[in-house]
């Protein structure tokens, strides 16, 4: 049925723009044009977050941060182990994805780190990435107050899906 929705949403807007008597196919390209437009205005910044990314990871710098931050993590009752999730999730959702099968794969699915990196995984957002494609496609530059609110979010997120597999696994 998955298969179906998108030549069927596509049947769909054709059905709707004929009952209308307006041209379904430049409709359509005027859509595609539109997306064009907005893929181009958002795919700066996110080369810029993807390379930076890499970057950190390839340098080992991420390595480093995580190490430093070992107490803060176990002052907030996170398991140190997914420092680099936590340090990698709010920036690109492919890299935390990464760090999450490298912690299961290490540490196994059913075990603390594991059950806990899945559900920081579901319950925090990739910030950095959804402030820079939401805000660029409606011309926002100014994220003062957007980006610090956010990361407290992340943060207790984090914190909660540390509480949350230890409570209930």
């Amino acid at each position: 049925m998955i298969d179906y929705i998108v030549p069927i949403l596509i049947l769909l807007a054709a059905l709707l723009a004929l009952r209308r008597k307006e041209n379904a196919y430049n409709l359509l390209l005027d859509g595609a044009a539109e997306g064009l437009r907005l893929l181009t205005s958002i795919l700066p910044a996110l080369i810029l977050l993807l390379t930076a990314v890499h970057m950190l990871r390839a340098s080992g710098a991420m390595e480093q941060i995580s190490t430093f931050l070992a107490p803060a993590f176990r002052f907030f009752d996170i398991p140190p182990e997914t420092a680099m999730l936590v340090l990698v999730r709010p920036i690109s959702g492919s890299a935390a994805l990464a760090v999450g099968a490298d912690l299961m794969k290490e540490y196994g699915v059913n075990s603390p780190v594991g059950r806990t990196a899945a559900i920081m995984l579901g319950s925090t957002e990739t910030t950095f990435y959804t402030i820079s494609v939401y805000f660029g496609a409606a011309g926002i530059r100014n994220t003062r107050y957007t980006i610090p609110a956010a990361l407290i979010a992340d943060l207790t997120g984090f914190v909660v899906a540390s509480l949350t597999a230890r409570w209930f696994y």
